[in-house]
Formats: C-alpha cells, sequence, structure tokens
C-alpha cells in the first residue's frame, strides 16, 4: 500500500475517533480539546489534498482563535453542576431524529455524488496553491469578495458602537 494512502486512512480514524470523543465526551473542556484535534486533523487532510492555504487557514483561525473563544466562554461558565437530569426523553427522542435525518440526507448524497479518476495528463500539481485562489477570488468572485470586506467593516464599525460608552453613562 502506498504511504500517503495509508497516512490517509490513519488521519480519517483519528479524525473521527475525535470527532466522536467531541459529542460523547462529558466534561466541556475534554470536548473542545477533541474538538481542537479534529481541526488539525483536517488540515492533515487539506495538506494531502495539495491545499496548503487551507491548511494553514484551518489551524490559525479553528484551532486557534475560534477554540481560544470556546474555552473561555466555558471556562467563563463554570458548568460544575451536572446538567444530565435536564435531558428529557423528548429532547433525546428530537436529537436522535434530527442525527438519523443528517445521516440518511449524507448518505444520499454521497451515494449521488460523482467521483471522477485521476488522469496524469489534465491533472495540475498547482491547483491548491495561494496564487490561484488569489487569482480566482479577485478575478471571478470579485464582486461578493468585497461585499463580505463590507459587511465585515460595517460589523466591526457596529461592535464598536454597541461597545461605546455614552457620556455621564455608569456601568457597574
Amino acid at each position: 500500500m502506498n504511504s500517503t494512502v495509508s497516512f490517509f486512512y490513519f488521519l480519517s480514524f483519528l479524525t473521527i475517533l475525535s470527532a466522536v470523543m467531541v459529542v460523547v465526551s462529558r466534561n466541556p473542556i475534554h470536548s473542545v480539546l477533541y474538538l481542537i484535534l479534529t481541526f488539525f486533523t483536517l488540515s492533515g487532510h487539506y495538506i494531502l489534498l495539495n491545499a496548503q492555504f487551507l491548511a494553514a487557514v484551518n489551524i490559525i483561525v479553528y484551532a486557534g482563535a475560534i477554540m481560544v473563544l470556546f474555552l473561555f466562554v466555558i471556562m467563563f461558565l463554570n458548568m460544575k453542576q451536572d446538567n444530565e437530569e435536564s435531558k428529557t426523553n423528548l429532547t433525546k427522542i428530537a436529537a436522535t431524529i434530527v442525527g438519523g435525518t443528517v445521516f440518511v440526507i449524507l448518505f444520499g448524497a454521497y451515494r449521488k455524488s460523482i467521483v471522477p479518476s485521476y488522469s496524469p495528463e489534465t491533472f495540475d500539481s498547482q491547483i491548491g496553491m495561494i496564487e490561484n485562489l488569489g487569482h480566482l477570488l479577485f478575478r471571478e468572485y470579485l464582486l461578493p469578495f468585497e461585499l463580505v470586506s463590507i459587511l465585515l467593516l460595517v460589523a466591526m464599525v457596529g461592535a464598536v458602537m454597541l461597545g461605546k460608552r455614552e457620556i455621564g453613562e455608569r456601568h457597574f
């Protein structure tokens, strides 16, 4: 077996195991740490797909910033009591129905998907590189890219305006 294929299977096993542990873990801190491991293994998959930029962004944004935010919120809430009795049978049934529905949809999408075969004549080794991503963003998707930048600017200005104190206003 090829070493890349065996590394793919190892990463896949580790990704699925850590994702299951995110859901199964009772301690929220352990759950977040398993989620960080899941993000790192997904970055390994991106590297195998020759998408180094996506791997770096996944590690920086998700495993870095978002997970630090999750850990901060979990530690800030100080959830020491066990809320297992708050989960009623209706909630468990609803969660099972939603999970089963998502599984059926994903399985149906998998069955209908067509995976193209590998052709050495048409293979482009530069497909996932940053330069090609930049050309794609600034040529074909320039309008959506600029609209997202305006949306983020408006969100930042709104956050500053909401956080700004009025003159004479006291916060205790």
